[in-house]
Parts: C-alpha cells; sequence; structure tokens
C-alpha cells in the first residue's frame, strides 16, 4: 500500500499521552478489566485482552502493571461495570467520525458526545451510518530510528507472522494486519527485538477528506478536543485528511 502513515500524528498524540500518562493508564486499566469480565484472564483465550496487553505496551505500559490489571480484574469480576459502546456521526462537510467508549454511566457518555458532536455543528448517526466508510485493521507503526533491522527483514518477519501489508515512509514503518492475526505479528516483533512505536486495532478510512474552510477546520477540532478531554473516550477515528 502506499501510505497513509500516521507517525506524525502517532508521535504528537505520545507526547500528549506522556504529559497525561496517568490518565492512559486509567483508560488501558478500564479496557483490562472489561476485557477480563467478557473473556477471562488468559489473552491467548480472549482476543480482546490480547488486543488491549498490545496496546498497552505500544503505550510503555509496564508488564507488571498489565499483569496486576488482570489479575485485578480477573478476581473481583463481579465490580466490573463498565462496557464498551459505539457512537457514529458527523463533523463539519461531512467528516466521518466513529467513537470508541468505555463507561459506566450510558446517559451521561451519550449526552457528552452528542454535546461535542453539536458544538462543533456536527450530529449524532445511527449506527452503521459512517462504519462502511473505514476497514478494522490491526496497525502497527515502527519509528525507523528505533528499528536496527533492515526494511526487507521486517517486511518478511511481519509477511511470515501474518500481516496483510508493509508499508515503507520517510520516518516510519506500517505494518497492517487482519484484527485476526494481530497478537500474532505483534509477537512476533517483540520476538525479533522490534520497538513498535504504536500497535492497535484501528478504524482505517478507505478515502480520507480535505478540509480548507477555516470555519469548519476550527468546529471539527472542537469536536475532537470534546471528544479526547472525556474521560469515558477510548478512542476516536474520523477520515478527515490532517
Amino acid at each position: 500500500m502506499s501510505g497513509h502513515s500516521k507517525f506524525a500524528n502517532i508521535k504528537h498524540k505520545k507526547e500528549k499521552n506522556d504529559a497525561a500518562k496517568g490518565k492512559i493508564f486509567t483508560i488501558l486499566g478500564r479496557e483490562i478489566a472489561v476485557a477480563v469480565k467478557e473473556g477471562g484472564p488468559d489473552p491467548s483465550n480472549n482476543f480482546r485482552l490480547a488486543q488491549v496487553i498490545a496496546k498497552a505496551k505500544s503505550n510503555n505500559m509496564p508488564n507488571d502493571t498489565i499483569e496486576r490489571g488482570i489479575k485485578k480484574a480477573a478476581g473481583d469480576v463481579g465490580s466490573v461495570n463498565y462496557k464498551y459502546v459505539t457512537y457514529e456521526g458527523y463533523g463539519p462537510n461531512g467528516i466521518a467520525i466513529i467513537v470508541d467508549a468505555i463507561t459506566d454511566n450510558q446517559n451521561r457518555t451519550a449526552a457528552n458526545i452528542r454535546n461535542a458532536f453539536t458544538k462543533g455543528q456536527g450530529n449524532i448517526g445511527t449506527p452503521g451510518c459512517v462504519s462502511f466508510m473505514f476497514d478494522k485493521k490491526g496497525q502497527i507503526i515502527i519509528d525507523k530510528e528505533e528499528c536496527e533491522m533492515e526494511a526487507d527483514d521486517l517486511m518478511m518477519t511481519a509477511l511470515d507472522a501474518g500481516a496483510e501489508d508493509f508499508a515503507e515512509e520517510e520516518d516510519s514503518y506500517e505494518i497492517l494486519t487482519d484484527p485476526d492475526s494481530f497478537d500474532g505479528v505483534c509477537k512476533a516483533l517483540e520476538e525479533a527485538g522490534i520497538a513498535m512505536a504504536s500497535a492497535e486495532v484501528t478504524m482505517i478510512p478507505q478515502n480520507y477528506v480535505e478540509l480548507t474552510d477555516e470555519t469548519a477546520l476550527k468546529n471539527l477540532q472542537k469536536t475532537l478536543d470534546l471528544l479526547e478531554e472525556d474521560d469515558d473516550v477510548q478512542a476516536v477515528y474520523h477520515n478527515w485528511n490532517e
């Protein structure tokens, strides 16, 4: 594939995340708890938990913190009241937006997310209204400066482990997988000593939309900022070509 590499974006997010690492770890802790509640504490038998662990590691969450979170959730399943919810809608100029959240109060979360869309001159839609414009993929980003392996060797390592696609960008490599193969590819890269700048199952737009109108840009940024500030929001996907 040719790149819509999000590495600059990811570096920006990492810097913000480092400034608020406590919040990121709290969010990941909730994801671990819900995954354990839904499928048990063994990542080899719990696909969602394996995905969350890979995401946690790429955010530099220590292994012992991950393990403590799994054990705590496994021993306290009855008190885990959080659940996954997804919202879909449109920002200004029809920008497609998907919001994943984990909440213990759906009414509060729905009101906050609706407010974020409304303040940015957008609107919440019905389930499925924009998700058909995205492909669900495992996405792994590797910083070239952190990778000593040659590009061809890295590509073969990833493809042999089950990756679907490999792209070389100016400052990074992007590996795409089917969601079912994501955990296996992450493990293969980890075993090969490859540091991952980002590793998560994400929604990748099939097409990107340009925004040139200043008012539309400000409104979209307002929506994205409000969503990012919401403690219930886990991830936001959109097809704006930043």
